[in-house]
């Protein structure tokens, strides 16, 4: 008799639980779009102020035919950059050419960047290291925990990451 019982407690429980199922997981996709950083087309939404803190780099790659240098320099570099918030940035940077460090210690650059509401993006960087300033061009991921970038002129790519 109780063997019964549970049983049929569980042919009605089941269906019940798979149907509360059903009606929670459109609910919770409801909340997500209705969330402020996703607009009506599902595009996150970026602006200056998603880039805020500081973020750590490594760069490397060949510089070509740079007078004063070999025609194939190798180079790796590493950045800690500042994100205002507000469109400026400032970093330090430490810039190794074929084995051998451009100047001891950090060298500090400064510039400005922008996001646009795609997250895709720019960045204008003066550095003592560069004769000419570094255009480069970004996306933001993971909701501004991450950028990846590629310098215009020379293709170089690197990988921004929040320092928390």
């Amino acid at each position: 008799m109780q063997m019964k019982l549970v049983s049929r407690i569980s042919l009605v429980a089941i269906p019940i639980v798979i149907v509360c199922g059903l009606m929670v997981a459109p609910s919770s996709l409801r909340v997500a779009a209705s969330s402020p950083q996703i607009d009506d087309g599902d595009i996150k939404a970026c602006s200056n102020r998603t880039l805020h803190d500081d973020y750590g780099s490594a760069s490397e790659g060949v510089l070509l035919n740079i007078p004063g240098l070999p025609p194939e320099a190798q180079f790796r570099g590493l950045t800690m950059t500042h994100f205002d918030g507000n469109g400026n940035l400032t970093w330090v940077e430490h810039t190794v050419i074929n084995g051998t460090p451009l100047q001891p210690g950090w060298t500090p650059a400064s510039g400005t960047y922008a996001v646009n509401p795609d997250c895709t993006g720019t960045m204008l960087v003066n550095t003592p290291n560069s004769p000419v300033p570094l255009h480069l061009a970004m996306v933001v991921v993971r909701q501004g925990k991450e950028i990846h970038t590629v310098l215009d002129s020379d293709a170089i790519g690197t990988v921004f990451h929040r320092v928390e």
